[in-house]
Parts: structure tokens; C-alpha cells; sequence
């Protein structure tokens, strides 16, 4: 049976999906899907309502949820109906019917202190025990990635690479990158990735790297982010190009501009940061805006209006 295109997608659809298919339905949509991420520990926006419904509603294919702990999982504005409180990834997933995933950071304790890394939850780090958790709650794909001032480096990716996808088969889709540089020294700018990092994220074991989108990083223009793109695809893999420096909060103009360098260089995935006016979810209508430039009102319309009944 063909796989839908993710722009074409529907609830049902994305339930029978195995990881293999949600690759191809990406592949298949030429350079139109679209993840929004979103922080789940801050209180979203608009009171009675999620940040990763929001970010659905308004055009999101995928969600990926920052700052999700395994450990103690929980999304503001979703109430738990468990006797411990917990909110977890199965539970988004019955309420927007898209795929979710998590960032999970691969901290190299060779680049942080020891006070520095016991300030991130241990339900938060790239390990084994966290990715089987992730697993049981329903995660669909992870990103091996690293928050602001974490200490997530390159090596730290790639060995981490390695272990997931050993642990995981291919029950679960895997990217690997940086968006910034996390707090890693010499890591920035031009450097945050290279090509042969790309190369590198999928030997290891990635279904997909992920790197800084055109004009979202001092020095990242569209040449830089072409180089990313093709490595990714010389090695097999998918190529995803992420605003993670708060623009997603910028006016609508940026956002569209962004987007058109993204599609330039030939991304198979676009993602929209989770800092709009805080640290939750990106400006809704800049989601909008993003979507219709690379895809247009017609299937973004479709992706916001379609039932997760269906």
C-alpha cells in the first residue's frame, strides 16, 4: 500500500504508520512537512488549551515537545486523569492525532560542570533507560539535540546516535543536530554543524540530521545550509532546517523569509521553534505564515481543519 504524503495525512492514517512510513509520507511530501515544537512545562498562551494543540491547530504536521520528562511526564493546560498526575505523550497524540516526539540531550560531561548537568532533569538526558520510556509512552521520533547552555555537543550526538538506534530497531524515528550551539565551546556560528557532522549523525544510526535554518545563525546563509541538505541526502538521510533562536517570535515578514531559504536549499522537513511571546509555543500566526509559504493556504487550511475523527 502507498503511504500518504504527511500534508495529506489524517489521524487514522498516521496510526497504521510504522517509522519506515512516516519517513516515506515525509519524503513523499517534497520539502512541505512541517514540525512545530513546543515547551510543555511553562503554561501555554491561552488558558483551557495545550501548547501542542495549538501549535496543531494552526498548521503543525508534527509536534515535538521540548523539556518533556520522561520521568515525570506532564503538559500544561492538558489535566491528567491518573491518580499520579501524569500526562504523557499517548495522551497528546488522542488529542491533536499527529505524530509526537521529544528532544532528549546527549550532555557531554566533558563540556559542562557537575553543577551545570545536575540542573537538567534526569528524565531529560539521552539515555537508554529514557529512550525505552519514551517508547512506552508513545513517541513516534526524537530529537538527539541539545537545549541553550547544556553542554549537548557534536560527539556527544553521535555517540548517542549510535546507542538509540541499537536500542530502539526501527521502532522509532531518530534525528540528530544542533540548532545553536547549546553552550558548547567552539560549536557556533558557521561551526555549529558541518557537513561531515551530517554524514556523521546518519553512519551512526539517524534517520535524519537536523541543523540551523538560512538567517536564524550568524553566518548560516543558504549556500551553508545547501551543503547541510545535500550531505544528508548523499548519506540517506532526511534533512531538517530548525529555528531555534527565538525568531519564531519575529514579524510574519521574517517567518515567510526563513521559510523560502529553508525550501531553497532543498529541506525535507521545516521547523518552527517553541518562543513566541515566552517559552512555550511559537506566535500561532507565524505557524500560519509558515506553512502557507511552503505549502500554501490549501494545504494548510486542510491541516487545520481536518477532524482527528477521521
Amino acid at each position: 500500500m502507498t503511504v500518504k504524503r504527511i500534508i495529506d495525512a489524517t489521524r487514522s492514517d498516521f496510526e497504521e504508520m510504522s517509522s519506515k512510513d512516516l519517513i516515506e509520507s515525509i519524503r513523499a511530501a517534497e520539502g512541505r512537512a512541517f514540525i512545530a515544537e513546543v515547551v510543555v512545562v511553562n503554561s501555554p498562551p491561552v488558558d483551557g488549551v495545550s501548547s501542542p494543540e495549538i501549535a496543531a491547530a494552526f498548521g503543525a504536521d508534527m509536534i515535538v515537545m521540548n523539556m518533556y520528562d520522561v520521568e515525570k511526564p506532564t503538559v500544561m493546560g492538558i489535566p491528567s486523569s491518573r491518580k499520579d498526575g501524569t500526562v504523557t505523550i499517548a495522551d497528546v497524540k488522542r488529542l491533536i492525532g499527529r505524530p509526537v516526539g521529544i528532544n532528549l540531550e546527549p550532555v557531554d560531561p566533558e563540556s559542562v560542570t557537575i553543577e551545570e548537568k545536575l540542573r537538567l532533569p534526569k528524565g531529560r538526558l539521552a539515555t537508554k533507560e529514557n529512550l525505552r520510556k519514551a517508547m512506552e509512552q508513545g513517541v513516534d521520533f526524537i530529537h538527539l539535540t541539545g537545549n541553550p547552555k547544556t553542554g549537548v555537543t557534536i560527539r556527544s550526538i553521535k555517540m548517542q546516535a549510535k546507542e538509540f538506534r541499537e536500542e530502539a530497531g526501527d521502532k522509532v524515528v531518530i534525528f540528530g543536530g544542533k540548532m545553536h550551539s547549546a553552550g558548547a565551546a567552539g560549536e557556533f556560528g558557521a561551526q555549529v554543524v558541518t557537513p561531515e557532522d551530517i554524514r556523521d549523525f546518519i553512519r551512526a544510526g539517524c534517520d535524519g540530521a537536523l541543523f540551523p535554518a538560512p538567517g536564524t545563525i550568524p553566518g548560516i546563509g543558504v549556500g551553508v545550509v545547501k551543503k547541510l541538505v545535500s550531505a544528508a541526502h548523499e548519506a540517506g538521510g532526511l534533512a531538517m532546517s530548525c529555528m531555534g533562536t527565538s525568531q519564531e517570535g519575529a514579524d510574519v515578514e521574517t517567518i515567510r523569509k526563513i521559510a523560502l531559504y529553508s525550501k531553497m536549499a532543498g529541506v525535507d522537513i521545516h521547523h518552527i521553534g517553541d518562543s513566541g511571546y515566552m517559552s512555550n509555543v511559537a506566535i500561532p500566526e507565524n505557524i500560519m505564515a509558515y506553512s502557507i509559504a511552503i505549502r500554501g493556504a490549501r494545504h494548510t487550511y486542510r491541516r487545520m481543519a481536518m477532524s482527528i475523527a477521521r
